[in-house]
C-alpha cells in the first residue's frame, strides 16, 4: 500500500546553531531547527531536504538533534523528526562546463556519516566547504561519477534558470555533456520557479526523468512555496530514491508549483532599462535597445524545445498551479499569522479552506484572492531579471 507524502526538497541553511553564516544572504532563523519546526508544523511538510550539510557546521547541528533525541535515524536512511516527518540530508553543488557555463546540482546521500565522508572528500575541490552552494571546480559529470560512489541521489537544480543550470547556460542537451551511464545516474531532474512541466516536456531527452518542484527556500516563509506529492510504502531516503525511479509502484504522484510567470526568471529581462519582454527572445531590447539582457526561461526552452507543444511521457503526474500566501496582495503578517492559527499550515489554507471561513478571519478581499489563486483565476503579471511576478486581480464570484 502507497501512502501520499508532501515534499519539499531544496531548502537551505542559512546560519549554523553556533551564529556563523552557511548560506549567505538568507534569514539568521534558517537554522536546521528553524526549518524543521517551519516545515513540519506551519507548512505541512512530510519530506525535508536541507542543501547544505556538505558543510561540517550543519553537520554538528545535525548529530546534537540525533544526541538529543529530536532526529531518529530511519533503516532505509534519512531521519524522522518528531514521529512525522523525514530529513534528507543533501548538498547544492556548483560544477562549469568547458564553455564556462555554472549549474548547480542536489545531491543527497542516506546519512550523516556518509556525508561527512563525502564533504571531506569534496574539501580538496571547494575552497570554503563550510559555506553553501560553493563552486566545486569540476564539470557535471565529474560530480556526477563522484556522487555515485556515495550511493547518492542526484537531481540537477532548477535547470532552466538563466543563472547556474544545465540548460540554462552550460548545454542544449544533457547528452551534450553526459555519457549515456552518466545520464542514467542522474535520478530525477528539478523544474525550478520559472518552469512547469508543459514547458520542459518540449525536450525531448527529459522524458526519462521524474520531474520534481521545490521552494529552493533562502528565508522560513518561503519553504513549500513548491513542493511534491510522493507515493511511498514508508518515510525513508531508499523510499524517496525508488519513487523517482518509479519502482513496485512508488513515484510522484504530483507536482505543485507557482505559476511559471510568477517566477522571478520568466521572461527576459533588460538589465539597462528593465524592461521585461514578454514578446520573445530578441538580440536587444525593444524598448532601449540594449543589448544587456537576461534571457527568460520561456525564451530559453522556445530556443532549444524539440517540440512546438509538450510531449508528456506515459505517468507523467500533473502539475497544479500554486500561488503561496507571501504572493496575496494585502495579507500582512497579523493576518497571516491568525490564518496559521486557525487553520494550522498554509497547504491547508491554500487548498482546503472555504471561502466563508477565511473571509471569517482574515476578510472578504483575502478570501476572493486566495479562492481566484486556488482556482487559476488570478490575473498576473509574469517576472523577469530576477523580479518576481505579482498577482493582479481575482476573479471569484459568490
Amino acid at each position: 500500500m502507497r501512502k501520499q507524502f508532501f515534499a519539499d526538497l531544496h531548502i537551505h541553511v542559512g546560519m549554523s546553531e553556533s551564529g556563523k553564516w552557511i548560506k549567505i544572504p538568507t534569514s539568521r532563523r534558517l537554522t536546521v531547527q528553524g526549518i524543521l519546526q517551519q516545515a513540519v508544523e506551519r507548512k505541512g511538510m512530510d519530506i525535508i531536504g536541507i542543501v547544505d550539510a556538505l558543510s561540517p557546521l550543519v553537520q554538528t547541528d545535525i548529530v546534537k538533534l540525533l544526541a538529543e533525541g529530536e532526529l531518529v535515524p530511519v533503516s532505509g536512511g534519512g531521519y524522522i523528526y518528531q514521529q512525522r516527518s523525514l530529513l534528507l540530508i543533501g548538498a547544492e553543488i556548483e560544477t562549469r562546463e568547458a564553455g564556462g557555463g555554472l549549474a548547480h546540482t542536489l545531491v543527497f546521500v542516506p546519512d550523516i556519516k556518509t556525508m561527512a565522508t563525502f564533504s571531506t572528500y569534496m574539501s580538496q575541490f571547494i575552497r570554503n566547504i563550510n559555506l553553501s552552494s560553493q563552486n566545486a571546480h569540476m564539470p557535471l559529470r565529474q560530480l556526477i561519477n563522484i556522487a555515485g560512489d556515495f550511493d547518492a541521489l542526484i537531481i540537477p537544480a532548477h535547470v532552466f534558470t538563466p543563472h547556474k543550470s544545465v540548460y540554462g547556460v552550460c548545454c542544449r542537451r544533457l547528452r551534450d555533456i553526459l555519457t549515456d551511464r552518466e545520464m542514467d545516474q542522474v535520478a530525477g531532474i528539478e523544474l525550478g520557479l520559472s518552469a512547469d512541466s508543459d514547458m520542459a516536456d518540449r525536450i525531448g531527452e527529459l522524458a526519462r526523468y521524474t520531474f520534481v518542484t521545490n521552494s529552493d527556500a533562502h528565508s522560513l516563509d518561503k519553504i513549500a512555496r513548491e513542493y511534491s506529492v510522493f507515493a511511498l510504502a514508508e518515510l525513508s531516503f531508499q523510499e524517496v530514491a525508488w519513487a523517482l525511479s518509479g519502482t513496485d509502484g512508488r513515484g510522484v504522484q504530483a507536482n505543485y508549483g507557482l505559476d511559471p510567470r510568477l517566477g522571478k526568471y520568466h521572461h527576459t529581462f533588460c538589465l539597462g532599462c528593465g524592461f521585461i519582454s514578454i514578446y520573445g527572445l530578441a538580440a536587444c531590447c525593444p524598448q532601449c535597445s540594449g543589448r544587456r539582457l537576461v534571457k527568460g526561461v520561456s525564451d530559453r526552452i522556445e530556443e532549444i524545445a524539440d517540440y512546438a507543444e509538450p510531449h508528456h511521457p506515459p505517468g507523467r503526474p500533473r502539475y497544479l498551479y500554486q500561488i503561496p500566501l507571501e504572493f496575496i496582495p494585502g495579507l500582512g503578517k497579523k493576518n497571516k499569522d491568525k490564518l496559521l492559527t486557525e487553520f494550522k499550515t498554509e497547504m491547508h489554507i491554500l487548498h482546503n479552506v472555504s471561502h466563508a471561513e477565511l473571509s471569517q478571519i482574515a476578510g472578504r478581499k483575502i478570501a476572493d484572492f486566495i479562492i481566484s489563486a486556488r482556482s487559476g483565476k488570478a490575473a498576473i503579471t509574469g517576472g523577469g531579471g530576477g523580479i518576481y511576478g505579482k498577482l493582479l486581480a481575482c476573479h471569484y464570484e459568490v
